[in-house]
């Protein structure tokens, strides 16, 4: 044994110090929170995962068939669908919509002078419709709005335009404030008085037509468009500001 493998011996004797243990790791991400900052993130970690669980059962129950839950809670199950989750199928539909139908409105125009006018209609789905075309990245109200709209009036007005339930006033003034609002962009008042006035009545209406079959089919369909008009609404002070010039 030469006097390097004694040393070594000597070293790594019973009586040599104990190396010390490699550094700990530094805590990361929550754990290295304090402990009531880290109880904060727990609990508002559950309430996220408790709100995405409701959600998706109150979504399930929403398109699942008609079951028991559903005929004891359909009220609350609408309630937090409608409107901003609402679901459809209509992509989906063996037999989708085959008709084009546009929303017109005109209007009942008090003049500065005392005189009252009544404007030309407006068709508000093909001014929709124009700001959608070319348009890569169309916003929902162009999309949406003016349809949903009146899909909410048909559903909760009979065939003589009579609300039924309670929402149908509702969609009475939803649509109403849109048509206001679309005669206020599209400077209505000034085009058909010449000067300045206020929107004191608006009209509006449907128009629907069939949409033509392609030239292969032998299918024959009508394609003269039939319209649906409501009655005159008076509009409230507070909306008819908007059109004030």
């Amino acid at each position: 044994m030469n006097a390097y493998d004694e040393g070594s011996d000597a070293r790594h004797g019973p009586d040599a110090p104990a190396e010390p243990p490699p550094p700990a790791d530094p805590r990361s991400g929550v754990a290295a929170l304090p402990l009531r900052y880290q109880v904060v993130v727990a609990v508002a970690l559950a309430v996220v995962a408790i709100g995405v669980c409701v959600h998706l059962g109150m979504m399930f129950l929403h398109v699942a068939p008609p079951n028991t839950v559903t005929k004891e809670h359909g009220r609350a199950v609408d309630d937090w669908v409608y409107p901003e989750f609402e679901q459809n199928w209509k992509l989906f539909a063996p037999n989708p919509l085959q008709q084009n139908i546009s929303i017109q409105v005109r209007a009942q125009v008090r003049t500065t002078d005392g005189m009252t006018l009544t404007t030309g209609w407006y068709d508000l789905s093909a001014e929709d419709g124009r700001a959608i075309d070319g348009n890569l990245l169309p916003s929902h109200t162009q999309q949406n709005e003016l349809r949903r709209a009146w899909d909410f009036f048909v559903a909760t007005h009979d065939g003589e335009n009579r609300p039924v339930g309670l929402r149908g006033s509702l969609s009475e003034s939803y649509l109403r404030r849109i048509a206001v609002l679309r005669l206020d962009r599209d400077d209505a008042v000034r085009a058909t008085t010449g000067g300045g006035g206020a929107v004191e009545r608006v009209q509006v209406r449907s128009r629907t037509s069939n949409v033509p079959p392609p030239e292969w089919s032998r299918e024959k369909v009508s394609t003269t468009p039939s319209y649906r008009e409501l009655p005159w609404w008076k509009v409230p002070r507070d909306e008819a500001a908007g059109g004030v010039r």
